[in-house]
């Protein structure tokens, strides 16, 4: 014969429930409480002020009439009166009435369970979505577990599942199932089936959150990152400087035998980062987001948000980087747009800058008036354009159709 679930037996089983899963004791309490009423009110057609209780030690649960004493009664269903409640009791103070059912017990066994259950799970997903709403920006580790139109699902600690998106995976990157992955929380939204943690290979955050793990300078605040900019799988470019003088910001990078950088960049599957000095002059600071590239002068055109960079001829590529890489990162990590200019036509480039630049209107009424002129201008010429074109169709058509 199968052996009979105790009240106190129950009450054990809650308890391991809320150690395993870290769920507050009090909320599965809460949870068993309103699924006995559900039952109840289900089975036996109770009134709307019923209610039932749980003790907290023993599990013995107990289905109540509750009514509100009162000096005159209008509703007996509702309330009391002061005499008929006792002297211990007031105007305004519940008097609860025991009506548990004999055979309530089994009934409400089976209903609570699933109301238990689903209260438990509701629970768990509050767990997860806070316990990984801390942790955004920063990293995780997990097993690859599947993959589902090119989404990647990570089993994360505890077996939470998160999701490393297609738009969030680095192109030239390849995990197969088991592989262990490192990657930056992005995002934790709540959803129909429970919190959606998002995962990304490619945040510019990632590359700083491994950088911090490898350097004990920058978890000490001697030395500080202060921008960052990536082509993720490819090449980053990380600016740094130290509150110390004494300290030197991109050695304590790089480590001893570059064992630093190489750590951060192993975990990038091979990207290139490139480690630079931040200064506070915006032109020197260029120079450095250049590098390797040796730069001559930095000329800054602001109210355009334009420098002028000028480097030796043989120079050129190495500035420019391939495919442009260089220069767009260092542009990026700047703010400015850069244009690149040999040293034999640093004159010319300027000289071409400087005329383009004044072609522009200028600001204010003037300028409107000249701009609505050339659009006049600009509307003539399409007009002209529009003629030539009608001509050269009607020439066409003699030739082909005969002179017609």
């Amino acid at each position: 014969m199968a052996e009979t679930v105790t009240d106190e037996k129950l009450i054990d089983v809650l308890k391991m429930i809320s150690k395993e899963r870290n769920v507050p004791f009090d909320m599965l309490i809460e949870a068993l409480e309103a699924a006995l009423l559900t039952a109840y009110k289900r089975h036996f057609g109770a009134e709307a002020n019923a209610i039932v209780t749980v003790d907290r030690q023993n599990g013995d649960y107990k289905v109540y009439h509750r009514r509100v004493v009162a000096d005159e009664v209008v509703d007996p269903k509702l309330e009391i009166s002061v005499k008929d409640a006792g002297g211990q009791y007031q105007a305004g103070d519940f008097f609860d009435e025991e009506t548990t059912p004999k055979d309530f017990g089994r009934i409400a066994a089976q209903t609570a369970k699933q109301v238990i259950v689903q209260r438990i799970r509701e629970a768990e997903r509050d767990t997860v979505f806070n316990k990984y709403s801390r942790k955004m920006n920063d990293l995780v580790t997990g097993k690859v577990q599947r993959f589902e139109q090119r989404n990647m699902y990570v089993e994360l600690e505890g077996k939470d599942e998160a999701i490393l998106p297609l738009s969030e995976q680095v192109p030239d990157e390849v995990f197969r199932i088991g592989d262990f992955i490192r990657a930056y929380v992005l995002d934790v939204r709540k959803a129909v089936k429970g919190p959606q943690v998002v995962l990304s290979r490619t945040a510019e955050g990632l590359v700083q959150r491994l950088l911090e793990a490898e350097v004990p300078e920058i978890q000490d605040g001697v030395v500080e990152i202060m921008a960052i900019a990536r082509d993720p799988g490819s090449r980053s470019k990380i600016a740094v400087r130290t509150t110390r003088e004494e300290v030197d910001p991109i050695g304590a990078c790089i480590g001893p035998k570059s064992s630093r950088i190489l750590n951060v960049s192993d975990n990038l599957r091979g990207e290139k980062i490139d480690v630079i000095r931040w200064d506070d002059d915006l032109a020197t600071f260029i120079m450095n987001a250049l590098a390797p590239a040796k730069v001559i002068s930095v000329e800054l055109f602001e109210d355009d948000g334009v420098a002028l960079v000028v480097v030796p001829d043989y120079q050129l590529s190495l500035a420019i980087g391939r495919e442009g890489q260089n220069v767009r990162l260092a542009a990026r990590i700047s703010g400015w747009r850069l244009d690149i200019a040999a040293e034999s036509e640093a004159d010319e480039s300027r000289e071409r800058y400087l005329a383009e630049r004044n072609e522009r209107p200028a600001e204010g009424a003037d300028a409107t008036a000249e701009v609505e002129t050339d659009g006049e201008a600009e509307g003539e010429e399409e007009l002209n354009l529009d003629a030539d074109l009608f001509a050269e169709l009607e020439a066409f058509k003699r030739e082909r159709l005969g002179g017609e």
